[in-house]
């Protein structure tokens, strides 16, 4: 099947404007405060309390292992209420958000992600009586992932 010249023309105009259109950027550090900035407005966030635990080497940015648990009674009086992980050079810097209560049983979850490069991940813990606790961990990306919109 051929295809006409003014087809052709069409075709190709599409393309460039695909082409065009601006592709989401790598967020930043910067980018990443102010998104936990907006979360959570001036409340300090203290280190300790919660661990997180990422590969230092992950072969493929696709699936990555990701664990993090908060040391709390988790009693009606004293439980964790979210947990949210953040990832400073994913396109959107907070990249999970998990919602416990005392009926969760235990401050733990474990899923897999998506990451854009190597970098360093944090999680942020908001306790029942307001405080933030947060834990860091850095992970080498060899095969980076949220970039399928460059293929």
């Amino acid at each position: 099947m051929s295809h006409s010249r003014r087809q052709w023309l069409r075709m190709s105009g599409a393309a460039v404007t695909l082409l065009s259109i601006p592709l989401p950027a790598i967020a930043t550090p910067a980018a990443l405060a102010q998104a936990q900035a907006q979360a959570y407005g001036e409340r300090p966030i203290r280190d300790g309390r919660i661990t997180l635990t990422v590969p230092a080497l992950a072969e493929n940015g696709h699936s990555v292992a990701l664990a993090v648990s908060v040391d709390s009674p988790m009693t009606e009086r004293d439980h964790v209420q979210r947990i949210d992980v953040w990832a400073e050079k994913n396109p959107l810097p907070l990249i999970g958000r998990f919602e416990l209560s005392p009926l969760s049983g235990s401050a733990a979850v474990r899923t897999r992600i998506r990451l854009a490069d190597s970098q360093t991940l944090s999680a942020v813990a908001t306790l029942s009586d307001g405080t933030l606790w947060r834990a860091s961990a850095q992970t080498i990306v060899t095969l980076a992932a949220c970039t399928d919109f460059l293929i």
